[in-house]
């Protein structure tokens, strides 16, 4: 069976000739010409839809932007927003994001050779191979591999309450299995891009609010002045929709004092426009690069790092939560976790220690 054309593959008839065939629930097709020709990839797409194909077509087929083959990946997916209740508790702007994701992997090729579209194939067909296969091509993404893998499982369980299926390929399996998500900035690291960086530019600026309010990329690219209020200032997170009120600490308040808040946002381009969150990314990413940072340190890494920080400082779990805005109990308590395991493993070592000195008089 071929990688590129699910169900069909090559074989030999009995006169030598390499000719193709397309194989599912015990019924076989044949499949004129290679893979490329046009009269291939009818017949293919016919047997996939499971309708009979031209005998001989005379023109590629042209399929309008509504069609929708039956069972298929993105029948599934038009599905998700009436048949999921996880769908309906997502935000705004949440669903925008994955319907995004999800109409640019339906609206992409099985391969690059294929006519095929992900969105075409029967969910029936989807093997762990092939989201395998999928994630591994978006390993230097892994955070784009995850959003993906969240949109196919919405479409498989979708196809799994239909029983278009009867069990789920992409059961345990992981968008990147090495990846330990986004690193703290280590202190060492902090002054190296501060050093680079000096209060008063642009990065410097990006780096202090990424750290000292400890809020998602998003949440600092729209920032505005406005939401300035005295020594406080006003964040409405854009994922959660929960508004928060921080503290302006001194070391954030010497930053924005060096900062031009004329508007429209407190972050802007050397165009005095806002930043779009895409790109603030990449920015932060040529920003660290400059500094001689190695890669792996992002805005997120610093919204990491201070949680980090609040747990050493000693903050409470709720402390932490209402300052990072998290919403689920857990996320704050990982910080919490390993700043205890820390102190304990250090006074532990350190009774170690004075155990061997002591025997030593």
């Amino acid at each position: 069976m071929s990688e590129r054309y699910p169900n069909a593959g090559p074989y030999k008839d009995r006169h030598g000739r390499t000719r193709w065939r397309f194989r599912r629930s015990g019924k076989t097709i044949q499949l004129p010409g290679e893979p490329g020709d046009d009269a291939f990839e009818a017949a293919y797409l016919a047997a996939v839809e499971g309708r009979p194909a031209r005998a001989k077509p005379t023109a590629r087929i042209t399929r309008l932007p509504s069609a929708t083959a039956p069972r298929s990946l993105r029948a599934a997916w038009r599905l998700v927003p009436t048949r999921l209740p996880e769908w309906q508790r997502l935000g705004p702007a949440s669903k925008l994001r994955q319907s995004r994701i999800a109409e640019g992997f339906l609206a992409s090729k099985v391969t690059e050779e294929a006519e095929l579209l992900w969105g075409d194939v029967p969910v029936a067909d989807l093997r762990r191979r092939h989201l395998r296969t999928i994630i591994a091509a978006m390993s230097d993404r892994p955070h784009a591999a995850r959003h993906l893998l969240v949109v196919i499982k919405r479409m498989i369980l979708v196809a799994l309450d239909e029983e278009w299926i009867d069990t789920d390929p992409s059961y345990k399996l992981r968008h990147r299995p090495e990846y330990v998500g986004r690193k703290a900035w280590p202190e060492s690291v902090r002054q190296q891009f501060e050093k680079r960086w000096a209060i008063g530019t642009t990065p410097r600026l990006a780096y202090a609010l990424g750290l000292w309010l400890g809020n998602r990329r998003g949440d600092i690219a729209t920032l505005t002045p406005k939401a300035i209020e005295g020594d406080k200032i006003r964040i409405v997170q854009r994922k959660t929709g929960r508004e928060l009120v921080l503290d302006i600490t001194p070391m954030l308040a010497e930053v924005l004092a060096a900062a031009d808040l004329s508007g429209p946002t407190i972050l802007k381009t050397a165009y005095g426009e806002p930043f779009s969150i895409n790109s603030l990314t990449g920015r932060m990413a040529d920003w660290t690069k400059a500094a001689g940072i190695p890669p792996g340190y992002t805005l997120h890494g610093l919204r990491k790092t201070l949680g980090k920080m609040l747990a050493e400082g000693g903050a409470t779990t709720r402390q932490i939560m209402d300052t990072l805005g998290h919403t689920a109990i857990a996320h704050a308590e990982l910080y919490s976790r390993e700043a205890e395991q820390e102190r304990l493993a250090s006074d532990g070592m350190k009774a170690v220690v004075k155990l061997v000195a002591s025997r030593k008089t």
